[in-house]
């Protein structure tokens, strides 16, 4: 399945929201942890799962990104759905107080791996992985993923084997080759 995804703008005004224009927003880390679980529930009742999460600025509009997949992959259809039900569930939470675009897309060919699960299912697969301090002087690898024990991530860059802490990555992503 292709990469694919839907957005809608929506502006606060009292409990309703509507298409409209941008405001300035700090949206705290609690807030969004609370959106996360309540699309984590949401997605699972749907027979899909959140890969990623993203609350950023994007020029002079706040854009709230989630990246979904399912069994099979997702279809422009099954984003359109799910972000109206994303919509809806976010209206309801009323957790966001300020202007912005809600996104809903697949994650790629290069999905972002944040979990133990993520590790365990693309195990044997080519990724990235970037460190958020150096190993023996390197922060950036390229390699196999080679599974997940022990809170640690297990990572075959071709030389050794890395077993690097979960909260030691920084960003891992697959890295399929594509050919044309």
């Amino acid at each position: 399945t292709l990469p694919c995804s839907v957005s809608f703008d929506f502006v606060r005004y009292g409990t309703l929201w509507q298409k409209s224009g941008h405001f300035f927003c700090w949206v705290q880390m609690n807030d969004l942890k609370a959106v996360e679980s309540a699309v984590e529930r949401l997605l699972n009742q749907e027979g899909a799962e959140l890969v990623d999460l993203r609350w950023l600025r994007e020029g002079s509009r706040w854009v709230l990104r989630f990246y979904v997949d399912k069994h099979g992959g997702v279809s422009l259809e099954d984003c359109e759905y799910l972000s109206r039900r994303i919509g809806a569930l976010l209206d309801s939470m009323d957790s966001i107080p300020t202007s912005y675009s809600l996104e809903v897309s697949s994650p790629g060919l290069n999905r972002v791996l944040k979990k133990e699960k993520d590790f365990l299912r693309f195990c044997g697969h080519r990724a990235k992985l970037r460190l958020r301090a150096p190993l023996e002087g390197q922060r950036r690898f390229i390699g196999c993923v080679k599974g997940f024990e022990a809170g640690e991530v297990l990572f075959d860059t071709g030389q050794k084997t890395l077993r690097v802490a979960l909260l030691e990555v920084e960003e891992a992503r697959l890295d399929p080759e594509v050919e044309i």
